[in-house]
């Protein structure tokens, strides 16, 4: 039996999908969002080609998660001087940014290649239970 491998010329139409992520474990959501951006979701899933679909996500600063992560959960930074570390918690990136955790969850859950970029353009998050891209009849899915 041959392996078959898909071409650009032979990919299908990216879908459009809509997740609300309204009392959804922050971590479980990541890895659902980094399959569907990958494209693991379909038949056709090499990990060389760039087959995913876009994911727009609402309530984006509404997720949950477990244990006292939203005080020990820690971001750092490095501002490139010496001693220039800097770290916050789960609790202040949400006041300061609130779509930042759920988009640093999915990349680090996305392979570190020159594929990465892309996927990651295909990420809508929206911190509302609005979003623009209904001209794209996106669909729901219930996690």
């Amino acid at each position: 039996m041959k392996t078959i491998i898909p071409k650009k010329a032979q990919a299908p139409e990216r879908k459009w999908y809509v997740i609300d992520a309204k009392w959804q474990n922050l971590w479980r959501l990541s890895t659902k969002i980094a399959g569907i951006l990958r494209g693991k979701n379909k038949v056709d899933f090499v990990p060389f080609f760039d087959n995913g679909d876009y994911v727009v996500v609402l309530n984006c600063d509404q997720f949950e998660t477990t244990g006292k992560k939203m005080e020990d959960k820690m971001y750092y930074r490095h501002t490139g001087y010496l001693g220039g570390l800097k770290s916050t918690n789960l609790a202040k990136l949400l006041v300061k940014k609130p779509a930042k955790p759920l988009e640093l969850a999915v990349v680090g859950m996305l392979p570190k290649n020159k594929l990465k970029k892309d996927m990651l353009a295909r990420l809508k998050l929206f911190t509302g239970n609005e979003h623009t891209y209904i001209a794209q009849k996106p669909e729901l899915i219930n996690l």
